[in-house]
C-alpha cells in the first residue's frame, strides 16, 4: 500500500510541476494610437492702445431639473429652485415639494402630503427655510 500512495503522490507533484514550467502567453495587445502634439504657438500679438476688447457675456447656467439630496415629487411636472430648496410644481401656482411634503402658499402657510389635499395651515416655522424667507411678510 505504501507503494500506491508513494506513486499517486510522485503522480501528482510531477503533474502539477508541468504547470509551474510552462510561461505564460504574452495576451495580444492592439498598436497604441500615435501621440499627437499640440502645435506651436504663433507669436502673440497684443492690441494697440484704442482697441477695443471684444465683449464676452457668460452664458448663464441652465437651472437644475433636480436635486442632488431630494427626490422629485411622483406623477407630477417641477423643477428644482437650489434658491428655495425645494420643487416648484409646474401648473401649480405657488405649490411646492420636497420630502413627501407638500406647501402651498396662499396668504398663508399650508402643507399636506397629496398635492390635492387635504390641506392644514402652518406657519413659516413649518416650512423648509428657502420658503419662508422668499415669502416673509
Amino acid at each position: 500500500m505504501n507503494s500506491t500512495v508513494r506513486l499517486t503522490l510522485i503522480s501528482l507533484a510531477l503533474g502539477l510541476s508541468a504547470c509551474t514550467v510552462q510561461q505564460p502567453r504574452e495576451p495580444e495587445r492592439e498598436p497604441l494610437p500615435p501621440i499627437e502634439t499640440a502645435p506651436r504657438p504663433g507669436p502673440v500679438i497684443k492690441p494697440g492702445p484704442g482697441t477695443p476688447k471684444p465683449s464676452v457675456t457668460p452664458t448663464p447656467k441652465p437651472m437644475p431639473r433636480t436635486s442632488a439630496s431630494f427626490a422629485p415629487p411622483p406623477g407630477g411636472a417641477s423643477h428644482w429652485d437650489p434658491k428655495l430648496g425645494v420643487y416648484v410644481l409646474e401648473g401649480k401656482t405657488n405649490t411646492f415639494y420636497r420630502q413627501r411634503t407638500y406647501y402651498r402658499w396662499n396668504n398663508g402657510w399650508s402643507w399636506a402630503t397629496n398635492p390635492e389635499g387635504p390641506w392644514q395651515d402652518t406657519d413659516s416655522s413649518g416650512v423648509p427655510g428657502g420658503l419662508g424667507r422668499a415669502f416673509a411678510q
